[in-house]
């Protein structure tokens, strides 16, 4: 075991390195302030791409595929760069929205309620991400915005899980991590990846993760972590978001997540038999 936890230590160090490398020099960032006439409201964009990946995309050899990351509430959409540079080192073209702006009513909880009453915040990002994939789909041809791989952490979690629910014909992927309210999407055509806190402070809804059966039977990864839910943005410690990057970046690369670091299970109920992270 204490072998297993070096090799691990060492992958996270170097794939931390590799993205930091990339993210400095190879990828492009640009920031869109998009508005949404229709429902009359701004919609922050922060596009990131892979330059040499663009080119080939612009020169007609490929489509870039698409990851789309929704924020967290009270959390920045600019604050997930650790992830936008796994996605795109691998060739994505990353979209982070930012869901929630100034002046929108506060997070509640309803018990009761569909999704504790918080489905107007889900349909919220629902329609900012189409509004998003329409506009750069105008401006980016070379995209492919067909197959999209939805990402979140908290509410943009439960955001993201809640858009493959309503367009499982768009979403090839979704990684979540540390989605609390909309449960699972159960479907062998969609890849699920998520990493879940150890956090006494946030508490997943009833019904919300999968059994193992159903994990196991629907290419559903879950990953358990000894994090904080807080720690899940930019804002976490460099050894929590290595361990996410190389996590991600295996399940990028279709591998599955245990392959990084086989370990017993048996005693955590209702989960996958996923990788604990240190």
């Amino acid at each position: 075991m204490k072998r297993g936890l070096t090799v691990l230590a060492c992958l996270c160090a170097v794939v931390g390195a590799q993205y930091f490398a990339i993210s400095k020099w190879g990828i492009r960032h640009e920031s869109l302030d998009l508005f949404d006439a229709a429902r009359k409201r701004p919609v922050s964009v922060d596009v990131a791409v892979r330059r040499d990946y663009e080119w080939k995309a612009d020169a007609g050899y490929w489509k870039l595929p698409v990851a789309i990351i929704s924020n967290g509430n009270t959390v920045k959409n600019t604050e997930y760069s650790f992830l936008a540079n796994v996605f795109a080192a691998r060739g994505y073209m990353v979209v982070s929205i930012q869901q929630d702006n100034p002046g929108d009513p506060p997070l509640v909880t309803k018990p009761g309620m569909p999704y504790v009453g918080r489905l107007n915040v889900y349909k919220k990002g629902e329609a900012n991400i189409l509004f998003a994939v329409d506009q750069l789909k105008k401006r980016d041809p070379n995209a492919d915005f067909d197959h999209l791989t939805l990402v979140g952490h908290s509410n943009g979690g439960d955001t993201a899980m809640y858009f493959a629910r309503q367009h499982p014909d768009l979403t090839k992927k979704v990684v979540t991590l540390d989605n609390l309210r909309v449960p699972f999407v159960l479907s062998d055509k969609m890849k699920i990846l998520s990493f879940r806190s150890e956090d006494p402070h946030f508490q997943t809804d009833p019904g919300v993760l999968p059994t193992p059966a159903q994990a196991k039977a629907d290419n559903i990864d879950i990953v358990h972590t000894k994090y904080q839910h807080t720690w899940m943005s930019d804002r976490g410690p460099e050894k929590a978001k290595e361990a996410i990057q190389a996590a991600l970046d295996a399940f990028l690369g279709d591998s599955t997540v245990s392959d990084l670091q086989p370990v017993d299970t048996s005693n955590l109920v209702g989960f996958n038999k996923g990788m604990p992270l240190p």
